[in-house]
């Protein structure tokens, strides 16, 4: 690990002041999960360290008139057990809850789970978010078994994030501040697939701080339901997070997005199209999950997700077709 400045700020114009419009100068220490394994490995050098877990404004759950807030310091743990939370978006309680590891749970934040750098071996290697050597990737004639089947790349990476798909779903919306201002960004647009060395994952901007989610009020049912090799500390294979909008027993609209098999939260129009106006069946829930991975693009070694993403939704769409709205 190479030596560092450090800032220990107390609000969040403080932490803005340490940051800097060029990548590099600085990172955001949250949880740090992620970030102090970046720095050992040497995949991040950054010349100043910003501790933001003192900032007490991006902290706590809170439930308003226009959704749920929650804080970027929030703990994932706090997340799964926040009781509002778990009424009004059971798919993000079970995304945060599935994580087995009880002391990640207890560390890692809502703002660092989104934020964090993908796992892609490649990438942790040092050859880049593209995994490119002499100009060609490396993934679709490597070791590709955990990596992307949509997208087609020149990305093959997974999006990291245990919560992507579940906001994506849920219409959740980030809050983005600079020295500029905030802006507001939807979850949908926050994950990206860079289409060159240059760009990044998401939409962060190297002198915002992620500060705040708001889940958007609304009657709803959701559920995620995830599939790992082990039932241990380990990464998805696949997830799936759905939310129905039911007219008595039919469904008005849903979405369908798959985590784990794209460069971003993969949204499947095929599935919720495939559901729309329709009770949530054995059959119908099946029929969906045919539909989600109509358009997958398997790599050499990774075709079984394609199985367990279609399973993923079908699981997912009956936990969810058993809840009150």
């Amino acid at each position: 690990m190479q030596s560092f400045a450090y800032a220990n700020p107390a609000t969040i114009q403080e932490a803005l002041a340490q940051l800097s419009a060029k990548w590099g100068d600085a990172d955001v220490l949250a949880g740090g999960t992620d970030l102090i394994n970046l720095m050992k490995e040497h995949l991040h050098t950054p010349k100043r360290v910003v501790n933001i877990k003192n900032v007490k404004e991006l902290e706590g759950i809170q439930k308003t008139g226009a959704g749920i807030r929650i804080g970027a310091l929030v703990t994932l743990d706090e997340l799964a057990k926040n009781a509002d939370v778990k009424a009004a978006a059971k798919s993000l309680s079970d995304a945060a809850a599935a994580i087995p590891s009880p002391q990640l749970r207890h560390m890692a934040t809502v703002g660092g789970n989104l934020c964090q750098r993908p796992r892609c071996w490649y990438y942790r290697q040092g050859f880049g978010l593209l995994a490119m050597k002499d100009g060609k990737s490396l993934v679709p004639d490597g070791a590709n078994q955990y990596h992307a089947i949509f997208g087609g790349g020149p990305a093959y990476f997974v999006s990291p994030s245990s919560l992507g798909a579940a906001l994506v779903a849920l219409g959740a919306k980030i809050k983005l501040v600079s020295a500029k201002g905030p802006r507001e960004v939807p979850a949908a647009s926050f994950f990206v697939a860079p289409q060159n060395e240059t760009s990044r994952e998401i939409a962060l901007h190297p002198d915002e701080i992620l500060t705040e989610i708001v889940i958007p009020a609304g009657a709803v049912r959701s559920a995620t339901y995830e599939i790992r090799q082990r039932e241990v500390l380990d990464w998805p294979l696949v997830t799936a997070s759905v939310v129905l909008h039911m007219r008595g027993n039919v469904v008005a609209s849903a979405k369908v997005v798959m985590g784990y098999v794209a460069p971003q939260p993969w949204d499947s129009a095929e599935a919720a199209k495939a559901i729309a106006g329709k009770a949530i069946t054995a059959e119908t829930a099946e029929a969906a999950g045919k539909a989600a991975v109509s358009s997958a693009q398997p790599l050499s070694q990774n075709a079984y997700k394609v199985t367990l993403a279609r399973v993923a939704v079908k699981r997912a769409l009956l936990e969810a077709a058993k809840q009150k709205a």
